[in-house]
């Protein structure tokens, strides 16, 4: 049975009856008098069903905003997440850079030590054979100190490279290395001058 026809059928039979009273002159339908106060919850069997699609409707809003809190924590939490994961990638290429500076610098002071002890080969080699004994200890005690900056260098070098911050185990083997190099470029010009 079409209820939706029926209830229009109704409202038509209904409003052609008012029109008919009203050219016949018939009185106006009442008016119905406005209710002082808006009752509060409808009685009967129509109120206990308004009661309880409005319990459902409310909690299905609630339920979906339920859902929405959640999400919304869930979407701040992955968030932050991503936050702290891109401070730590930053934090770990700050770290390699650093360690990569580190490096280029001990290589840079290992090749010049070995430069240093080649040149003190050559001058060797040049014919400085028959030079006084001072020459010859100044020399040795020059190539010493440049193999050991040598040394120290490739030292801090496997340090840098096998730490995980590489600006505290390496540091002070790489100055030793670089204050190593320096004594031995000393002692070696000063063999010339013997």
């Amino acid at each position: 049975m079409n209820l939706a026809g029926l209830f229009r059928a109704v409202d038509t039979l209904i409003a052609v009856r008012d029109a008919a009273k009203r050219f016949t002159g018939g009185a106006p339908p009442p008016a119905e008098p406005p209710p002082a106060e808006p009752p509060l919850a409808p009685s009967g069997l129509a109120g206990q069903i308004e009661t309880r699609l409005t319990n459902v409707v409310v909690a299905a809003l609630k339920e979906a905003f339920d859902r929405d809190h959640a999400r919304l924590e869930l979407e701040r939490t992955h968030l932050e997440e991503e936050r702290r994961r891109a401070e730590a990638a930053l934090q770990h290429e700050v770290r390699r850079q650093a360690a990569d500076r580190e490096l280029a610098r001990l290589r840079l002071l290992a090749g010049t030590a070995m430069v240093g002890w080649l040149a003190s080969i050559a001058i060797v080699a040049a014919g400085l054979a028959g030079a006084s004994m001072t020459a010859r200890v100044s020399l040795g005690l020059g190539w010493l100190l440049l193999l050991a900056a040598l040394g120290a260098s490739f030292t801090a070098q496997g340090r840098v490279g096998a730490s995980s911050q590489p600006q505290k185990p390496g540091i002070a083997v790489g100055a030793a290395s670089m204050w190593l190099l320096l004594a031995g470029l000393a002692a070696t010009a000063a063999s010339l001058l013997f």
